[in-house]
């Protein structure tokens, strides 16, 4: 039996410290104690600059920044899950996770996630845990990946509001695998991957003289018949 590769990816500044990261462990615990093999990076540990918009990944598939990027990239294209977690800043994520994000436009529009499942965890002082949550698993959908939930505490009026939703995170690392595994179904997403992989099969056609390398992506996927 193939074992499962989890990846999570904590996109907090606070290192072993850090609330969100208990949550990012617990998943990852979660998907251990389900028989998968996981890995922890620390976002802050890594250097990804900010995209330029140059449009070289379009065209060619590759970067011009050097950096950390195609190395943490890989470790998710060879990941089965993947787990997101950033703290709220101002209703949104942090920066490198931000950033991290940008970086990821090709793999947008080649739809890269297919196949590929995932989930989000945040924690916050006060409010806006859902929109934070929503906006990372709306990230790994835009991907092509399925999003299977998400987990919240927010801390800043009772800290031990953290230590009970641990238990949640844990949970749902379980159901992350079992989804993998094809035991949860996600019909909806389904859906949305396939209009959106005719969306992007659409746009990479009327833009294949400028985006070589991803026209050559779809061809190679089979959903666009090389010369039409």
């Amino acid at each position: 039996m193939k074992i499962l590769k989890i990846l999570g990816i904590n996109a907090s500044p606070k290192g072993t410290g850090s609330n969100t990261l208990q949550l990012v462990s617990g998943v990852l615990d979660g998907a251990s104690a389900a028989g998968a093999k996981t890995e922890l990076v620390d976002l802050y540990e890594l250097d990804i600059k900010y995209c330029t918009a140059c449009g070289t990944c379009y065209a060619k598939g590759e970067c011009p920044l050097d950096d950390d990027f195609p190395d943490l990239f890989e470790k998710m294209m060879n990941a089965d899950g993947i787990v997101l977690g950033s703290p709220n800043y101002i209703d949104s994520v942090s920066a490198p996770m931000k950033a991290f994000f940008d970086r990821m436009a090709d793999a947008m529009h080649c739809q890269m996630l297919l196949g590929k499942y995932g989930c989000a965890v945040c924690t916050a002082g006060g409010i806006n845990l859902d929109e934070v949550l929503g906006y990372m698993n709306r990230v790994l959908t835009n991907l092509g990946g399925t999003a299977v939930g998400s987990v919240g505490a927010s801390v800043g009026r009772d800290p031990a509001e953290l230590s009970r939703v641990v238990p949640k995170a844990i949970d749902l690392g379980k159901k992350l695998v079992e989804s993998i595994q094809g035991k949860h179904l996600y019909p909806e997403q389904d859906e949305i991957h396939r209009q959106r992989k005719e969306h992007f099969c659409q746009l990479v056609k009327f833009n294949r003289a400028k985006w070589g390398h991803e026209y050559e992506w779809f061809v190679e996927m089979g959903w666009i018949q090389e010369g039409v």
